[in-house]
């Protein structure tokens, strides 16, 4: 093979009529009598070559008859276009060569069950629909980091292992750090907002862990999270603030994954009104406006998933719900100052998955902030530094946290969101 005639499935366009060799893995095979077509996947795109066996040698002829799935090749011929053929581009194939064998392949074009599927996670990315929405998960972090950037934001890298809990403590992965207890981080949203004063506008994203009991499509025990955090922002800008930034990634998957959006045959009309101003609605109207349409909630409880799936259906678009009682939220929420039951919180709603932003202003007040931490009977000496925080020029501050997988799953169409990250984990899932 001359590596000057290698080519990359992407770059097709740019050398129709040129003899090239593409390297890549065998997506698909078919055979019509004395026509062969093998698809090939390079990771850039797919393209289908084309084997006549009256102008190849025998032995060319019987190698492609030797092929299975996912066999990487060396796959060589004139670039023509053809637009019936899978990625548009065909190759007039005169050479071939096999540089890995792939005999009985687990996965193959008929349905399996979903455990058997997760059990060869790491052959069922190969598969169209997980490439595409991974390449979705893909653009979405990117525009999250470009539209941060493009706005002055610094990166903060929150630490992985912490003392200090920062949602509840039932849903903690625990561990001995040399003799002392240790937690898998449930927010890296404490470690920003120490970072708040010296940059005012930063943001981390990396994993995050939650040792919920939960088996729901929403929900695993590890996800990545995107936090901001914004000096001199109260509750209404912090609004202001994801509702643009939402507005931003859906936008530049409109623009940019087209493709992937047909493959996983995303109805587009729901995202297409986010272009529009999202609705808003007070957490107490919301549960009125529940238990008119025959729910038994209570002014108290939280909202679950079906109490969310109704208001996505009488909204039908985002829908921020916002001043949650302070019983139900985190202990670092702002004190509504109009209404000490609640907290200056919203939670951000989307039809099909429901919550996929909570934010909130924070309590920039040193006594409340501690009067919280007793009465959710959290270790003051864990949170000694946070609380340096509002001892050392306390400032109006607020963020969010935004979840990757759920924001995913609801701009696919995706029905789990654990084919939304590469290698999902789950309570009865730790493998591969």
């Amino acid at each position: 093979m001359n590596p000057k005639n290698m080519a990359e499935i992407g770059s097709l366009k740019d050398c129709i009529g040129e003899i090239v060799t593409v390297l890549g893995w065998i997506d698909a095979i078919r055979s019509h009598g004395k026509i062969g077509f093998l698809v090939v996947r390079d990771g850039t795109g797919l393209a289908q070559g084309v084997i006549l066996k009256e102008e190849v040698s025998q032995d060319l002829w019987d190698s492609h008859e030797s092929m299975t799935l996912e066999c990487s090749v060396a796959l060589t011929g004139e670039v023509r276009e053809e637009p019936r053929a899978p990625g548009g581009f065909e190759i007039g194939v005169n050479d071939l060569e096999m540089l890995g064998s792939s005999s009985d392949y687990p996965i193959q074009p008929k349905e399996h069950g979903v455990e058997f599927l997760l059990d060869h996670r790491h052959l069922w990315l190969r598969s169209s629909r997980q490439r595409a929405g991974l390449r979705v998960r893909h653009e979405v972090e990117q525009a999250i980091h470009d539209y941060f950037y493009e706005r002055g934001f610094v990166r903060i890298d929150s630490p992985i292992l912490t003392g200090a809990i920062g949602e509840s403590a039932g849903s903690l992965f625990s561990t001995d750090y040399f003799g002392e207890e240790a937690y898998l981080a449930q927010t890296g949203q404490l470690y920003v907002e120490a970072a708040c004063p010296a940059f005012r506008k930063v943001y981390c994203f990396g994993p995050t862990f939650r040792a919920e009991k939960s088996k729901t499509r929403r929900h695993l025990t590890e996800f990545w999270m995107i936090e901001p955090e914004v000096a001199f922002a109260d509750s209404e800008a912090n609004m202001q603030l994801q509702e643009d930034f939402v507005r931003y990634i859906v936008k530049r998957i409109l623009e940019r994954c087209q493709e992937q959006l047909e493959v996983l045959e995303r109805d587009l009309r729901d995202l297409e009104l986010v272009s529009e101003p999202f609705e808003r609605i007070s957490y107490t109207d919301a549960v009125n406006l529940l238990r008119r349409k025959g729910s038994s909630i209570e002014w108290g409880d939280d909202l679950g998933a079906p109490d969310e799936q109704q208001l996505m259906e009488e909204f039908g678009r985002p829908l921020f719900v916002y001043e949650y009682p302070k019983s139900v939220k985190a202990f670092y929420m702002k004190q509504n100052p109009d209404d000490d039951k609640t907290v200056l919180c919203n939670d951000l709603l989307v039809p099909g998955f429901g919550e996929i932003i909570g934010g909130s202003q924070r309590e920039d007040d040193l006594d409340l902030l501690l009067g919280r931490i007793r009465e959710e009977k959290l270790p003051e000496e864990a949170y000694s530094w946070y609380l340096d925080l509002r001892r050392y020029g306390s400032f109006v501050h607020s963020g969010f946290g935004l979840g990757l997988e759920r924001t995913v799953g609801w701009i696919t169409g995706s029905r789990h969101i654990r084919e939304l990250i590469p290698f999902p984990r789950m309570m009865n899932r730790l493998s591969p």
